[in-house]
C-alpha cells in the first residue's frame, strides 16, 4: 500500500495497492498524485520519505518537478507519522476484519480513508477531521443526529439531519 500524508491538514492520500511494489510503480504513483495536486492548486514544499530503495531518483525527480524539496529521513528512522498512520489502520480497522484479496484489501482501505479524512477527529487539528462535513458549532439535539454505519458496522459515522 503506498500512501502520502498532508502534515498540515493530516489527510491522507491512498495511491494503490500492489504485491510487488517497485521504483517504476512507485514513481507513477507519485505522477499520479502529484498531477491531481496541480489541478487542485496545491502547492507542496517538502516531501519527508524513509530510505527505501523503492524510492528512486525518479520518485524525487517527480516532486522537483512541482517545486517540493525532498527529505529523506535518518537511516533506519521510522517516518513518526506514516507509522501512526498505518498503526491507526490496523487498530481501527484491519485488525477486526478477514480481509480475503487485494480487491477488498482495497476497498476496505478506500472505506477507511475516506472515513478518517471526513469524520474522524485528529488531535492536532483541534479534534477536527481533516476535512469537516458541516461548519455549524452549535450543539443538536439527539433527536437531530444520524448515525451511518461504515465497514458492515465496524465504523459509526454520526452526522446532523436536515
Amino acid at each position: 500500500m503506498l500512501f502520502f500524508i498532508e502534515l498540515e491538514t493530516r489527510r491522507v492520500h491512498l495511491c494503490a495497492i500492489t504485491t510487488n511494489p517497485t521504483g517504476r510503480w512507485v514513481t507513477q504513483q507519485a505522477r499520479n498524485l502529484a498531477m491531481s495536486f496541480d489541478e487542485r492548486g496545491r502547492v507542496l514544499r517538502h516531501l519527508i520519505r524513509d530510505r527505501d530503495t523503492k524510492f528512486t531518483r525518479s520518485f524525487d525527480d517527480v516532486w522537483r518537478s512541482i517545486g517540493a524539496h525532498v527529505v529523506g529521513t535518518p537511516v533506519r528512522a521510522p517516518n513518526a507519522f506514516a507509522e501512526r498512520c498505518v498503526g491507526t489502520a490496523r487498530r481501527e480497522c484491519l485488525d477486526h476484519l478477514l480481509i480475503v484479496g487485494p480487491r477488498h484489501l482495497g476497498r476496505v482501505l478506500s472505506k477507511f480513508v475516506e472515513h478518517d479524512n471526513g469524520h474522524r477527529p485528529h488531535r492536532a487539528l483541534g479534534l477536527v477531521a481533516p476535512e469537516p462535513r458541516h461548519s455549524e458549532t452549535q450543539p443538536a439535539g439527539l433527536e437531530q443526529i444520524v448515525r451511518r454505519d461504515v465497514l458492515g458496522g465496524l465504523i459509526h459515522e454520526y452526522d446532523l439531519s436536515a
